[in-house]
């Protein structure tokens, strides 16, 4: 772990992908990060209308995470500072059988990893084979096509039930693919999450993940909005992670992202190579804090790659009920933020949209930092 070096934003939390990785996002000069500056524009794309008025940041430390090719990281050495207050401490290991209950979308479900008779395995399943040389008690809650709002409403209370010694939470693309994306609502439903989650004394295990307009390869115009949707989130995910004292996984970036052979044919979910490689990385987290006791899980494919038949076949059915879906609810409101997008950029005045997305940030966690003070009153 080291500390970043004059990085602003978010009060000197970096981001979790690299600057301008995602459909043409940049750093931009003196901007005070993501707290600390008020900004007045109204941040349509992001469903929040008001900027931050000094947040001062979620503890004032900037931290950034040592990165490998996959972008992982580890716990920060100071877990939970938000506002300063430690919210968990240090994971113990688990003891005995552990109970891991997986929450999340399609990327959790499996998608992309079929081990037969139309069923989905994923990095989850592979994951918790390793946890202990005992095999894991483990419960997969994740649903495909689920936002955080299924999580929070329809996942957790089942998960809570079981009472789990591990769980993990990855979630968030989804919301960024309707046209009622609102990041303030997103974080707030993480933030639950997550507290409920760790009162319960539970190790949360996170992630960011990887921009879907970039993975989709859409044209610069359609993949900006996104792009900026997914960094928003994956900031969030990262402050929340941060502030609960979650192991938390950088998969927003690194080679994976490109390496076409641990993609599905959709190109939004990874094949087995890339569950294996996820659950690999979520693998050697765990270790590094002494809570995965059992063997790691094999980089090597069980099954072969699907023919390209049964893959353009798996596009032309379910791959087009998902196209058909997106034209009637996000299609619609991309082309007015593409549109947005073109007359800014002819305009020269692109850097506008970044600060909107930077104040809608601001915002939403600012929001959960008067809450907090508040039920603290």
């Amino acid at each position: 772990m080291r500390r970043s070096e004059g990085t602003g934003w978010f009060a000197g939390s970096s981001w979790c992908g690299e600057p301008g990785a995602f459909g043409g996002f940049s750093r931009s000069e003196g901007l005070g990060g993501f707290g600390g500056s008020p900004w007045s524009e109204e941040p349509e794309s992001f469903g929040v209308s008001s900027g931050s008025e000094g947040l001062g940041g979620f503890g004032g430390s900037p931290w950034s995470e040592e990165s490998e090719s996959f972008g992982v990281s580890s716990r920060s050495e100071e877990p939970g500072r938000f506002g300063g207050s430690p919210r968990c401490q240090e994971p113990k290991s688990f003891g005995g059988q552990p109970r891991f209950v997986a929450l999340g979308d399609s990327l959790t479900e499996g998608v992309g990893d079929p081990v037969g008779n139309g069923a989905w395995r994923g990095w989850a399943a592979l994951l918790a084979d390793g946890l202990s040389e005992e095999a894991a008690a483990f419960t997969n809650l994740a649903v495909s096509g689920a936002q955080t709002r299924d999580v929070l409403e329809r996942q957790l209370p089942s998960a809570l039930e079981l009472r789990p010694d591990l769980v993990s939470v990855v979630v968030g693309v989804n919301d960024t693919l309707r046209c009622t994306f609102d990041i303030r609502a997103v974080a707030a439903r993480l933030d639950q999450v997550y507290a409920a989650c760790t009162e319960q004394g539970t190790v949360l295990l996170t992630a960011c993940l990887p921009d879907p307009g970039r993975m989709l390869g859409l044209p610069g115009a359609l993949a900006s909005p996104l792009a900026r949707r997914q960094r928003a989130v994956n900031t969030v995910v990262h402050a929340l992670s941060e502030r609960y004292g979650a192991l938390h996984l950088h998969a927003g970036e690194g080679d994976w992202i490109t390496d076409r052979a641990l993609w599905s044919a959709d190109r939004l979910h990874p094949g087995e190579r890339g569950h294996r490689q996820l659950a690999l990385r979520f693998h050697a987290l765990l270790a590094e804090h002494g809570l995965a006791t059992g063997p790691a899980p094999s980089a090597e494919p069980e099954f072969p790659a699907p023919a390209k038949a049964a893959s353009l076949w798996w596009l032309a059915t379910a791959g087009t009920g998902w196209v058909a879906r997106r034209c009637t609810d996000l299609l619609p409101q991309l082309l007015t933020l593409a549109a947005d997008e073109l007359r800014h950029r002819a305009r020269g005045t692109s850097a506008g949209l970044d600060l909107r997305a930077s104040a809608a940030v601001s915002a939403a966690l600012g929001a959960l930092s008067v809450a907090e003070r508040a039920d603290a009153v």
